[in-house]
């Protein structure tokens, strides 16, 4: 039985489990389905109630029925590489290969549906509160009337993009930024704006959920850092991170939202305040974890390798998939 690996060429992330599922001696494929018509080529048959399907990649041909598991990493759009790309190849190509593979038996890490509702941030706003989960308080909106109110209530805030990371070539990140105390909201009419209570921070927290194993890090903040230095990915840094443990009460949260959101792998962002509580951020459900396994020593990798080559528990069929889409 074989694990498939949906991602780019160059993903570090993706190079250390497959170095893992290696030792382990467990078959793996790993293809961008951006390559589909230039490199990597599928087929199905649906005939008389039986269904047969194949990928072939790099010469290499896989049964879509001897797929233990698929896992989503960071693949490019379908057929993006091919010698005449369009729109409408990529949206054939699209449906051609990820409709064949929600019909295999398969365990998915995540699922295509799951993962497509995982990235609203206002939907994990809300499940992160159902699952017992602290939540600053947090406003999306393009009435710059209540964005004017809101900041009255809450006079420190941060503001941040609803989606996250710009869609250019390569992505951009976008930073989260403290907004000014003389903030004009005029421009929050031209797009949605989300404005969160800046949380004074102790430490940021990467907690890394793998099925059902919690591997959390800790990266202190620097007493002498400036309040405007709100997103760790651009503060300077004074600290490696360093393993920490899970709050029995976080950790129920987490597994409350990971069965909510139906994700066998999520990368939870909390900033810790000065009575230790961890406040919900957001969950990335593809979120990067090298830099926590370097810090760290935690074996993510390794936890993901094993989730993957894990025999049984199979994800959902086809019927289940399109149920859970409709829903």
């Amino acid at each position: 039985m074989t694990v498939l690996i949906l991602t780019s060429e160059e993903d570090v992330t993706a190079d250390m489990v497959v170095l893992r599922l290696g030792e382990a001696g467990v078959p793996v494929v790993r293809l961008d389905p951006a390559d589909l018509t230039n490199g990597v080529a599928l087929s199905g048959e649906y005939v008389h109630g039986a269904r047969h399907g194949h990928l072939s990649v790099g010469g290499r041909l896989v049964s879509m029925n001897g797929l233990r598991s698929v896992w989503v990493r960071r693949p490019g759009a379908p057929a993006a590489r091919a010698v005449q790309p369009s729109a409408w190849l990529t949206e054939e190509s699209s449906q051609a290969l990820y409709g064949m593979l929600r019909c295999s038996d398969a365990r998915w890490m995540n699922h295509p549906d799951a993962a497509r509702r995982a990235r609203h941030k206002p939907w994990q706003l809300h499940l992160a509160q159902r699952s017992g989960l602290p939540v600053p308080a947090t406003l999306i909106t393009t009435f710059p009337q209540a964005a004017r109110e809101f900041a009255e209530r809450f006079p420190d805030l941060v503001v941040k993009p609803v989606s996250g990371a710009h869609p250019q070539e390569p992505p951009r990140a976008v930073p989260t930024s403290r907004v000014p105390p003389d903030a004009d909201f005029t421009a929050v009419a031209f797009g949605p704006t989300l404005l969160q209570r800046r949380i004074a921070k102790h430490a940021d927290i990467r907690l890394t959920v793998v099925g059902d194993t919690l591997l959390a890090a800790r990266k202190p903040a620097d007493p002498g850092a400036s309040p405007d230095d709100v997103d760790v990915r651009f503060a300077p840094s004074v600290s490696p991170w360093l393993p920490a443990d899970v709050p029995p009460r976080v950790a129920e949260g987490v597994l409350r939202y990971m069965a909510g959101a139906e994700l066998a792998y999520g990368a939870f962002d909390f900033a810790e305040d000065a009575d230790g509580i961890w406040w919900f951020l957001e969950c990335n459900q593809s979120g990067q974890f090298g830099f926590v396994e370097m810090d760290t020593g935690q074996p993510i990798a390794a936890a993901i390798a094993n989730w993957l080559a894990r025999q049984g528990d199979p994800g959902r069929r086809c019927a289940e998939g399109d149920r859970s889409a409709a829903s």
